[in-house]
């Protein structure tokens, strides 16, 4: 299962924002392994519920939503 694999699943289920003024949303799954220890995950975007594919360490940079 995929989910064993991915190297920080405390951060799926977080809500996290884009940038520091973005919109937030929700870490959802991990998706498939990328390239240089990179990962493809599912998010939802809480404001209009669209679920769409973002880098792992695009994540990482990303502020926790509070």
């Amino acid at each position: 299962m995929l989910n064993q694999n991915f190297p920080s699943p405390e951060i799926l289920g977080e809500f996290r924002q884009f940038g520091e003024l973005g919109p937030a949303y929700k870490v959802m799954s991990p998706i498939r392994p990328l390239e240089n220890n990179d990962w493809l995950l599912l998010i939802q975007v809480a404001e209009t519920g669209e679920n769409i594919e973002y880098r792992y360490s695009r994540i990482k940079n990303d502020p926790v939503a509070h």
